[in-house]
């Protein structure tokens, strides 16, 4: 019987995080297999729609380091696990069964814009040393699996790419007056749903938007949604500057339960990110048959496919012509739709999970493998 850990850090009370909702799919399709099934965390965790045959243990301890090197290997080599899964890129070092990380992005390391040549240089030598201890490594996506390998040095079988998971309450809602009245919406609107970091690129998108010819700019709301409220401020500023801040709303946190019927109803959805390991928003607007305008960087142009525009996220001139030939012709739009909905059925949550549990039994049946190997020696070695 497999005894699976899992790092559960991110299932806290009150917070749904992509994170924890990739979690919570893994121990369930884990149940459905019957494996055993242990979370950990340092703190309270939200039981919610986790199956109720999951443990959940809480080891407090309020040094991470810690945490992560010293209480949780103890806990695991105690509960005998067989195989730790990590959704994040660390791992205990010495702990006493295969682990398996997640590396979704890599800026903690170089992040696009900074220059911190120090921090980098320390953040590249743990992630090399997580990533070389761990038994297996899990990528979002192609190229975020050619990144870990420029970045930190790995061998690419070690990398398996395992796309994130669709929510199975994307999809098509409609859009009612509460919803419209909660967020201050006005039909038609072009949406962006994400933070505020300087990757996601938020001034390029204003200035694009301000581009727009006046009658099409004038009929059409530019929609912010996202909780990020240090950068919301320049970002007013900025669309003040570009004389469209009546035409710009921003809505704060969207509910999870409202988020579908917003990306369903939005005339354009736009993901103009100068970076993504993967550009799960794009994913997740496409299978409530948004159509979707996206960057041509990163990972995007794999999760996007033949199911969307790309243009030049760096000139403002190009996103806002990619926006006028979407906003204008009814036709395109209605024929991305349809596409974008399509694509999204190669991103099930059953899938990704299988794939995910696959990799995990894989890890052990390996370190099995290893174990008779070398038991065999040693029972040729005493035998001679």
């Amino acid at each position: 019987m497999i005894r699976l850990g899992v790092d559960g850090r991110e299932l806290i009370p009150g917070v749904r995080t992509g994170i924890g909702r990739y979690v919570r799919e893994i121990l369930r399709a884990a149940c459905a297999r019957e494996w055993d099934c242990i979370v950990y965390s340092d703190g309270p965790v939200c039981r919610g729609d986790i199956p109720s045959r999951v443990m959940i243990k809480t080891l407090p301890q309020r040094w991470t380091g810690c945490w992560d090197q010293i209480t949780l290997p103890r806990q695991l080599k105690k509960d005998r696990v067989s195989a730790w899964l990590s959704p994040y890129y660390k791992t205990p070092l010495m702990a006493p069964c295969p682990t398996i990380i997640t590396i979704h992005d890599l800026f903690f390391i170089g992040y696009p814009g900074q220059a911190r040549p120090v921090y980098d240089a320390l953040m590249t030598g743990l992630g090399r040393i997580y990533a070389g201890r761990a038994a297996a490594v899990i990528a979002d996506s192609a190229y975020s699996k050619r990144s870990i390998i420029d970045r930190l040095a790995l061998h690419p079988e070690k990398i398996t790419v395992i796309p994130v998971a669709l929510g199975s309450e994307f999809r098509r809602e409609p859009l009612t007056a509460r919803i419209q009245r909660t967020y201050g919406l006005s039909l038609p609107y072009v949406l962006y749903v994400g933070n505020f970091k300087p990757h996601k690129n938020i001034p390029r998108l204003l200035e694009a938007f301000a581009g727009l010819d006046q009658p099409l700019r004038s009929s059409h709301q530019l929609v912010l949604a996202g909780g990020d409220h240090r950068a919301i401020l320049a970002l007013h500023e900025q669309a003040h500057r570009w004389g469209i801040a009546d035409r710009v709303k921003f809505t704060g946190l969207i509910d999870d339960t409202d988020l579908p019927a917003l990306y369903a109803n939005c005339a354009l959805f736009m993901l103009p990110s100068l970076s993504e390991g993967f550009g799960l928003p794009a994913l997740e607007a496409m299978a409530c048959g948004a159509p979707v305008a996206a960057s041509n960087r990163t990972a995007i142009p794999e999760v996007v496919g033949e199911a969307g525009v790309l243009f030049d996220p760096e000139h403002a001139v190009d996103i806002t012509k990619t926006m006028t030939e979407l906003l204008i012709d009814t036709h395109r739009r209605e024929e991305l739709r349809a596409r974008g909905i399509e694509r999204s059925r190669a991103f099930s949550v059953d899938r990704t999970a299988a794939q995910v549990l696959e990799l995990v039994a894989d890890v052990i049946r390996r370190r099995d493998a290893c174990h008779r190997k070398a038991s065999l020696e040693r029972s040729a070695s005493r035998a001679a």
